[in-house]
């Protein structure tokens, strides 16, 4: 279905009440992982901050301020999910959109794409490298940087409702919408950036439950599909 796709794990789904990385859901994230990549599909990854810091949602502090401090949760999650995939035996480099050398590799479309050809999973941390753009923004530009089939949003719910269907028992259940009637409606899939992006580069949206990552390459059915037309 997919030879390169680039997934974007939310923070959030990371987490548990007990830790803000629960090792476990990390471990059962990247042996996932690894069983999708013995179907030759390129992964790059973006992973967003939410279960450490969510610059948007830092109330009292500057705005500018709070996202730098969100890219570096995207950094430390990141950095994790190296290590998790490395023990698993997954070759794989992260590449920062903000210089760290100490830590991690500098960005670039053409180090990205021929380290996914090498076979590695590569993860992109700090999100676009600027302020006031999502991590869900930086999962779209780089899906169009490395010229990815999809954009896999792994999320904590398993679709795109019309509401929250943890409070509205009513919630329509999406199995394919178009980018135009996600905006117009303002569904809470990801950011209106993200779908502009992907709707003028031509990348269908695929959002999901995080645990649910091997069943979507296997299953046309599971979560919900964004694309032109419905």
């Amino acid at each position: 279905m997919y030879h390169r796709v680039l997934l974007k794990i939310s923070g959030e789904a990371l987490s548990s009440e007990q830790s803000v990385i629960c090792r476990e859901t990390v471990l059962d994230t990247v042996a996932k992982i690894k069983s999708i990549r013995k179907k030759d599909v390129q992964i790059g990854i973006v992973v967003g901050g939410g279960n450490i810091m969510r610059g948007r949602s830092a109330e009292g502090m500057e705005r500018n301020r709070a996202d730098h401090i969100g890219m570096l949760a995207t950094a430390i999650n990141s950095l994790a999910l190296q290590d998790a995939l490395e023990a698993a035996g997954v070759p794989c480099v992260v590449q920062s959109a903000v210089d760290m050398d100490r830590f991690c590799d500098p960005y670039s479309a053409r180090s990205a794409k021929r380290a996914l050809e090498e076979g590695k999973v590569v993860i992109f941390a700090c999100g676009s490298g600027c302020p006031f753009f999502s991590t869900d923004t930086a999962a779209a530009l780089r899906a169009a940087e490395i010229g990815a089939d999809a954009l896999l949003l792994a999320k904590n719910i398993d679709a795109i409702y019309s509401a929250d269907p943890k409070t509205d028992p009513e919630a329509v259940r999406y199995s394919r919408i178009s980018y135009d009637r996600v905006m117009a409606e303002t569904l809470r899939a990801t950011d209106l950036t993200a779908i502009t992006l992907c709707k003028e580069q031509k990348i269908p949206i695929r959002a999901f439950a995080l645990s649910q990552i091997e069943q979507i390459f296997e299953d046309d059915s599971i979560g919900t599909h964004i694309v032109e037309q419905e």
